[in-house]
């Protein structure tokens, strides 16, 4: 009985963390986003409200981080395909520091807007508790689905689930 009890409180262990892993203020999914200012990385500032009207996919990254790196370009070739008729593509970079991300933007060549989140509002708004991040967001603002680690964003599998999840007729 007793090597039952230590096999239970082990398993109980193991499953507390995820059950804490939620950051603080976290937009759950189904949830709806509040309003946000942005701070220009690529562009100007503004505010989250603005990509009302149209679905939005919003990647949360970092320079220093080798999956986001490696799905960038796939966001920027899936951005140039549909973004702006389709759907928005914004990027939010979670760098301490303006001039890595900014580097890291010019050297892979990405063209959506990127904000930098140096107040860590967005990062525990979105629920980036660890990056890649990427969101879909209907055109009311209402989280569809959160995607954590590196994707392919514009293979055939990720362009099928993205128009399910907008109900686009591509």
């Amino acid at each position: 009985m007793k090597k039952y009890l230590s096999a239970l409180v082990l398993c109980i262990a193991a499953a507390a963390p995820a059950a804490f892993a939620n950051t603080s203020g976290e937009v759950p999914v189904g949830g709806m986003l509040r309003e946000a200012q942005m701070q220009g990385l690529s562009g100007a500032s503004g505010q989250l409200s603005a990509y009302r009207g149209k679905p939005l996919i919003i990647n949360v990254w970092a320079s220093w981080c080798g999956p986001c790196r490696m799905e960038m370009g796939s966001l920027e070739r899936l951005s140039r395909r549909f973004g702006g008729k389709n759907f928005n593509v914004i990027g939010i970079s979670t760098d301490d520091y303006r001039e890595p991300a900014q580097a890291f933007l010019r050297q892979s060549g990405t063209t959506f807007p990127n904000f930098i989140d140096s107040k860590l509002f967005l990062e525990n708004m979105l629920g980036a508790d660890r990056i890649p991040l990427t969101l879909l967001v209907d055109a009311k603002g209402q989280v569809l689905g959160k995607y954590y680690g590196a994707r392919q964003w514009d293979s055939p599998e990720s362009i099928e689930m993205i128009v399910k999840a907008f109900r686009l007729k591509i």
